[in-house]
């Protein structure tokens, strides 16, 4: 899902970045948790993982929200994990827009900061995507490329003189290459709006993934049938089966030799003593 902070609002996020950007992840997370809640969509408690993301491939100043969420959700009563009532959509994207709306503008009026807002604002249809991601491995593979990334990678840099500075993008409509060239400082003043202030955090968890619902996420995984491994399958295979011979991969080195997969490790953590 993708949530949009409205042209409107931009100028108020450069001014109070803490504020708006905070209330912007909550706002979204807390629209998407009441209609969740909703047992004629779900009924349940889901888990969302929110990345701030505020620029365009332009580097033009554009705040938004991408969550991966789960397709799904665990029970009030913590007893079973909960499927969508509906096979084609979560919750409904038209009234999760309209309660994403009416949570920032209530968060805006909290903190002082909607007098200056156009009253039509209130009244506007606010973009919110949502779309299926099956798994969920693109979408993380998606996201984690904004953990850590800068508004702009060294390779789209195609050359910098005393006096300009000129890169290339994608145009997310046409697909096209665009090439732009700016003014050393307006090129340094596009990049350095994209510096988040100290103490604002980009990645947050919400629903069973936050860290104070450890035991609920426990729980769902639990309740989750999970497909079992291979080193499971000979775990659970009784014993009048025929042994199975353990699965080969090419080395991933030499790609000669043949690599046999014995047992699969779990991940771990070191802690420090």
């Amino acid at each position: 899902m993708t949530f949009t902070l409205p042209a409107e609002l931009r100028s108020l996020a450069r001014s109070h970045p803490k504020k708006i950007y905070g209330l912007l992840m909550k706002a979204a997370a807390d629209a998407l948790q009441k209609l969740a809640n909703d047992p004629r969509y779900l009924g349940a408690r889901i888990g969302a993982l929110s990345v701030l993301h505020t620029w365009t491939r332009a580097m033009l100043f554009h705040p938004h929200v991408h969550m991966l969420v789960t397709a799904g959700g665990l029970s009030s009563d913590h007893s079973s994990w909960v499927e969508p009532r509906h096979r084609r959509f979560l919750v409904p994207v038209e009234a999760l827009s309209i309660i994403f709306r009416a949570k920032i503008c209530a968060g805006l009026k909290k903190a002082g900061l909607l007098g200056g807002v156009p009253s039509s604002l209130c009244k506007k249809n606010w973009v919110v995507h949502s779309k299926h991601a099956g798994r969920g491995e693109k979408v993380l593979d998606y996201l984690a490329r904004y953990v850590f990334r800068i508004a702009i990678t060294n390779s789209r840099l195609e050359s910098i003189d005393c006096s300009t500075v000129r890169f290339r993008y994608r145009d997310n409509k046409t697909q096209q290459i665009r090439h732009v060239s700016l003014p050393g400082v307006e090129f340094i003043a596009r990049f350095l709006q994209h510096v988040l202030p100290r103490g604002c955090v980009k990645v947050r968890y919400y629903g069973i993934w936050s860290p104070s619902c450890r035991k609920q996420l426990g729980r769902a995984r639990e309740l989750i049938p999970v497909p079992p491994s291979s080193s499971d399958s000979a775990i659970l295979a009784l014993p009048t089966d025929p042994p199975q011979a353990p699965p080969q991969i090419p080395c991933p080195l030499c790609h000669i030799g043949r690599l046999v997969l014995i047992e699969t490790l779990p991940a771990c953590r070191s802690h420090s003593p």
